[in-house]
């Protein structure tokens, strides 16, 4: 039975789709081996289970490895059964919380990738495009919290933690997307 739950995860501790990974699995309470990595020196295994980009998170579940820290939520969250879901029960629910996930996460990386003017151009088009993001997730829970299912964090909140961290990711849009009492837990750092 060990067997078939041996679960590693390559990282960096400061990365954030490192976090991405460490919180979903602490979410579903799933015991894993944490593998720093030297991303200046990759060692061969690295290079081995992520041939294509070469980078971190890597998680190695009985020996396969899955790479990008949202394919590997949604991995997480369809083998693990245990804990709360990372996703919505609803097919309709679920698609549309990968849209805006995948929103989310493209519209961030534009200003991450930008510097000077292009990243204040890049952050004035991106905060116009967040509050699309904050009307799709109201019409989406329907005013209630954003939560799959009102009380455990989903995909959604993985994703601003380990952006922001929870205490500034509450602060988002003004909604309150982490409330620290409930998920004291979240002290990964």
């Amino acid at each position: 039975m060990a067997k078939e739950n041996n679960v590693k995860l390559q990282g960096m501790w400061a990365i954030s789709y490192v976090k991405r990974v460490e919180i979903a699995l602490k979410i579903k309470g799933i015991p894993y081996e944490f593998v720093e990595e030297d991303l200046v020196n990759k060692r061969q295994l690295l290079l081995q289970y992520n041939p294509v980009h070469k980078k971190v998170p890597v998680l190695i579940h009985n020996g396969k490895p899955i790479c990008e820290s949202l394919v590997i939520l949604e991995y997480i969250d369809e083998t693990w059964k245990n804990g709360p879901p990372l996703l919505p029960l609803d097919p309709y629910k679920r698609a549309k919380v990968r849209f805006w996930t995948s929103f989310l996460f493209e519209n961030l990386l534009l200003v991450a990738r930008s510097e000077g003017e292009a990243q204040e151009k890049a952050i004035k088009v991106v905060f116009e495009k967040l509050k699309l993001l904050e009307e799709g997730l109201k019409d989406l829970f329907q005013g209630k919290t954003h939560h799959i299912d009102g009380e455990n964090m989903g995909i959604l909140d993985i994703v601003l933690c380990s952006l922001f961290g929870a205490h500034k990711a509450q602060e988002v849009l003004g909604v309150k997307f982490i409330d620290p009492e409930s998920f004291h837990w979240y002290a990964l750092g």
